[in-house]
């Protein structure tokens, strides 16, 4: 009977142990589930960022580069602190802040507890180097290694922009799936435009860990691992040499400086004013700068060479002339009376020709010349005769790049305003005429212009009727090139026989007229004309735009002084020196940059 017992719970025992042994090879040989959660304890699953594209000058020179930073990250699930006020010391930081933050991260959108999130942004290879002994006592917390940009030369910060962490509108707006909570992304300039080429693609690397969670090596040899993919260079169209000399120009001024080869629509300098140091923007103290420039009553976050809207004032002459040649309502010998009852003048002049008119800028001559551009008399009401020939003239501003964008490798481009029949329609019931409107004829009343518009219309001119979309990047990647859109021809649909008596009075305005005094560069051709830009808000801004050499232009360039008065003061200065550094090479009319660096232009 005993026999018999002992022989039943033995065979039990066997039973049991047989349909463990079972389940054990079942889940460790015939499902593989098991085997991978078990290795996923193990095995740490690290991202690896990519290498953000650097950028150049035109001449190779680096102005954009990487900064290797790290960010400490937390797994709160697992963050264990024996000693939190041990661990607070090993960072710097007091104990509020500490609980001030993990409480932060727990109302983050898409927090998870069992996933890292970041606990200290962007920590310096020296804060790294102090903390990374203390890590291996803290479970939960690790470092991620990521770069931030840097700028050796600290120019160029509003073209250049910034990047900095992916909000929650962008992340939802995404579609490539690319990007997650936490990463970095072009916000403005260069930055935004380029940020497919630029960002790379992500890798990840797996790695073996032990039960306090330090890492021992790399899972089955890196076999598994998947490379980050570094993101293409560009090299700009900049060319630094001048870019350093035009923001020194505007230090202190408010304005805009834009640069342009007008054979390529390559922007050789841009400057927006005031500026700032790009490194500003980088780093852990990102946000505080941030707000420290938004609250700069200057604001220098405001991009004026793309954003700013001026009235082109007499710069805008040029147009005009150049469209009523076309249309065939003057010719180069039309001459008017400087009749004043009309609209007000200046300076001792009268019955002027086209070129005459231009470089002694006589406002009743393009007055009857922009008259003569809207009525010709194509319907016998004159009203509607008026509609029709604002829109024949807008539909010409449009094809000279004015009141529309022109498509530059920035975000944010304002359009300008050239305005339609539909405005004035609006504003005066249907009920105007030429009489309404005349201040166009001068480039004041409605318009709007840009300093970047207004350099591409210096380029129009030198190229004798066409431009390139002016753009910052030369080219992509390694043997790369330039964005198909920047390589085509836009025509003015102006004949360019009929520019010649423009450039011709351009360079009389420099060698005679208004730019005589600051725009002069003894041995180049230099074609230019000012613009004292009326300001409601103050006193006049100081405008100016010239290409040069004359007959065969390797620059084309506009400068905007805002509060600066007459255009041969402030901004011929400024232009002509720019075009003197980029031409020659050195600056030989020391007392012309004297005056410009000082600043006192009454």
């Amino acid at each position: 009977m005993n026999d018999s017992r002992k022989f039943i719970i033995g065979a039990v025992f066997l039973l049991v142990a047989f349909i463990y042994l079972l389940q054990l090879f079942a889940l460790q040989v015939v499902n593989s589930d098991y085997k991978t959660l078990s290795e996923a304890n193990i095995i740490k699953r690290v991202e690896e960022y990519p290498y953000r594209g650097t950028i150049y000058d035109r001449k190779g020179r680096l102005i954009v580069y990487n900064k290797p930073v790290y960010d400490l990250m937390v797994v709160t699930k697992e963050a264990k602190l024996p000693d939190t006020t041990r661990f607070c010391n090993v960072l710097g930081i007091t104990r509020q802040q500490f609980d001030e933050r993990m409480q932060a991260l727990r109302l983050e959108h898409g927090y998870s507890p069992v996933k890292p999130s970041v606990f200290m942004k962007s920590m310096s290879a020296e804060a790294f180097a102090h903390i990374q002994d203390h890590l291996v006592d803290y479970p939960g917390f690790s470092i991620s290694p990521r770069t931030v940009r840097s700028y050796p030369y600290s120019v160029m910060s509003n073209a250049l922009g910034y990047i900095a962490e992916i909000d929650k509108g962008k992340l939802e707006r995404d579609t490539s799936g690319y990007y997650k909570r936490g990463d970095q992304i072009g916000i403005s300039g260069v930055e935004s435009k380029y940020e497919p080429y630029l960002r790379g693609k992500r890798g990840v690397r797996l790695k073996t860990v032990n039960v306090r969670g330090v890492v021992k090596g790399d899972y089955k040899d890196g076999e598994l691992d998947i490379l980050s993919v570094a993101g293409k260079n560009l090299v700009s169209t900049i060319d630094l040499d001048l870019q350093q000399y035009a923001e020194k120009l505007m230090a202190g001024k408010v304005g805009s400086v834009v640069a342009i080869e007008p054979a390529t629509g390559e922007i050789l300098a841009i400057v927006s004013a005031p500026t700032y140091d790009p490194n500003l923007l980088t780093g852990g103290d990102f946000g505080k700068n941030f707000s420290m420039l938004q609250k700069d009553s200057l604001v220098p976050l405001f991009n004026r060479p793309i954003m700013a809207q001026y009235p082109p004032g007499s710069m805008f002459k040029m147009v005009q002339a150049l469209v009523a040649l076309q249309e065939g309502v003057i010719t180069t010998e039309t001459r008017h009376q400087c009749n004043r009852a009309l609209i007000g003048c200046h300076g001792p002049h009268s019955n002027e020709d086209l070129r005459g008119a231009i470089v002694v800028s006589c406002n009743p001559y393009f007055y009857q010349t922009f008259r003569k551009i809207i009525n010709q008399e194509k319907s016998p009401n004159t009203f509607v005769d008026s509609k029709i020939g604002l829109n024949l003239w807008a539909d010409y501003m449009h094809r000279f790049g004015l009141g529309v964008k022109l498509g530059i490798d920035m975000p944010g481009e304002k359009a300008g305003n050239v305005p339609l029949p539909a405005y004035y329609d609006r504003v005066y019931r249907g009920q105007w005429k030429f009489s309404t409107i005349f201040s166009l004829a001068i480039g004041q009343g409605e318009l709007g212009v840009s300093p970047l518009q207004m350099a591409n219309l210096a380029a129009i001119i030198a190229n004798r009727g066409h431009y390139y979309t002016p753009h910052l990047v030369k080219s992509i990647g390694e043997n790369g090139d330039k964005l198909p859109e920047y390589k085509k021809r836009n025509e003015t649909g102006v004949d360019p026989q009929h520019f010649q008596t423009v450039v011709d009075a351009m360079e009389d305005v420099v060698m005679y007229g208004t730019g005589q005094y600051r725009a002069k560069i003894p041995g180049l051709e230099v074609c230019g004309k000012t613009s004292t830009v009326q300001n409601p808000h103050g006193e006049d801004h100081s405008g100016f735009m010239a290409f040069a050499p004359k007959n065969d232009p390797k620059i084309a360039v506009a400068v905007y002084v805002e509060n600066a008065g007459q255009g041969a003061r402030a901004a011929a200065a400024i232009a002509s020196l720019v075009v003197e550094k980029y031409t020659l090479g050195e600056i030989k009319r020391t007392q012309i940059e004297e005056y410009a660096l000082k600043g006192k232009f009454y």
